[in-house]
């Protein structure tokens, strides 16, 4: 508080003016908003994880061979407040993989003969994938409206997506209830990679490849009615709503509606098919294509879930989700995770997790030379086949709200570590660790 002395020997005019200038200023100052910083300081997060899995049912030779992939991946995110209501986001990162299945794009470009089971040491055997995104929120004076957008830049050997998206989000009932709803632009285009067999049917100088420098067995008279794609790009639109509510005070719940229409090219065109009514050829050990994988050139997805947190006690927290996920493919799933964080100590809790998926196969599904050359559409890749899967997880969290610990200029707040193991019914199975680090700088 302010205090004002005037002399009282001052004259009239002179303790008059003084009045008018300290009311004026009061009331300028009651006309103010005092909020907190939706953002106090800008923070940087880090995190990295490594994945491995192996299979035996890889699209790129047909529904069956190796599908060893290892992935390093290491991403930040720094989010900076530019003033008490406005926040802005940058999230880069890159991926970069060696895979067995995609070395077999040209099974014949490393060192030893063609094999589906056997990874080419070729050029294809590995690749990055790098991506930024740029993110803007704004949150309205009493921070019961927010409005963000961003803006994505992703690319691949095989692709490059430039994404737009926007979202408003409405809290109400003192904070308790919250509705979101957001929006989403992809924009893809491929560069149309073949099995070589099919892109090369003399010399080819990209990849060195010569069929006629082969023998082939089986049916030596290999001549695949193959027809080229003729689109190279893909759109992707989305919609998603969200409604949270504080149900107690120990438990909290959420649903979401997401809707997404894709348009374009909707396969990949370096996976193979093999027809049940075709003989076969081969090169080595290596099935020749009779043709790539066929899809339509729409697709419209549903999902809707729901969320259900309870606080049990200091001790113990208990997440629950569950999703309904459905297409015009011809797929449905679902999705049901339980997570139960420990509390350990006061910067340290323990969380360990469970997640079952199944779904039902796309009517374009059939394994390998299953299919009949007279469908329209068709496709090996056991992603999109019928199958369960169990993933078991374990994480550790360390939390240090006062950021004690520093690294240069900047107060390390958490540190997150987790592990998880996967399994699919049908033979694949991948192990995924992670770590993530956040740092404040005040």
């Amino acid at each position: 508080m302010v205090a004002i002395e005037i002399n009282m020997n001052m004259n009239k005019l002179v303790a008059a003016s003084l009045l008018f200038f300290v009311f004026a200023g009061y009331g300028q100052d009651t006309t103010q908003v005092y909020k907190k910083r939706v953002l106090e300081y800008t923070e940087v997060d880090f995190l990295s994880s490594y994945y491995s899995q192996d299979g035996n049912n890889a699209a790129v030779s047909g529904g069956r061979g190796n599908e060893e992939l290892t992935d390093f991946t290491a991403t930040y995110v720094i989010s900076i407040p530019l003033n008490d209501d406005d926040i802005l986001s940058i999230d880069a990162g890159i991926s970069a993989y060696t895979s067995a299945s995609t070395s077999n794009i040209n099974p014949w470009d490393g060192d030893g003969a063609g094999d589906a089971f056997v990874a080419s040491s070729g050029e294809s055997t590995s690749d990055s994938w790098k991506n930024i995104t740029g993110s803007y929120s704004h949150s309205s004076d009493d921070r019961n409206e927010i409005w963000s957008a961003k803006l994505s830049l992703s690319k691949e050997y095989d692709y490059f997506s430039f994404g737009v998206g926007g979202g408003y989000t409405k809290l109400f009932n003192e904070k308790n209830t919250e509705l979101s709803v957001n929006a989403n632009i992809y924009l893809d285009s491929w560069t149309l990679l073949y099995p070589v067999e099919l892109s090369a049917p003399g010399p080819d100088e990209d990849d060195d490849f010569d069929i006629t420098q082969f023998t082939i067995t089986g049916n030596t008279a290999y001549n695949p009615a193959f027809t080229p794609i003729g689109s190279e790009g893909r759109n992707s639109y989305s919609v998603g709503f969200g409604f949270s509510q504080i149900l107690t005070k120990k438990m909290q719940g959420s649903l979401a509606l997401d809707f997404v229409q894709q348009e374009g090219l909707l396969s990949t065109p370096f996976q193979r098919v093999y027809f049940g009514d075709v003989e076969d050829s081969f090169i080595q050990n290596f099935h020749l294509a009779d043709d790539i994988e066929r899809l339509p050139d729409t697709r419209f997805k549903v999902a809707v879930g729901g969320r259900l947190n309870y606080y049990i006690n200091q001790t113990f927290v208990l997440r629950t989700y569950y999703r309904y996920y459905t297409d015009d493919w011809g797929i449905s799933s679902n999705t049901v995770n339980v997570e139960l964080p420990i509390k350990l100590l006061d910067k340290f809790t323990v969380y360990p997790s469970y997640r079952y998926y199944d779904q039902t196969a796309a009517d374009y599904f059939a394994g390998y030379e299953q299919h009949l050359s007279t469908e329209e559409f068709y496709t090996s890749d056991y992603d999109l086949s019928d199958y369960s899967a169990n993933q078991f997880g374990f994480g550790i969290t360390y939390t240090d709200i006062f950021t004690e610990r520093r690294v240069f200029k900047f107060g390390l707040k958490s540190i997150d570590l987790k592990y998880n193991t996967y399994k699919r019914d049908s033979g694949l199975n991948a192990n995924i660790i992670s770590v993530a680090f956040k740092f404040v700088k005040d």
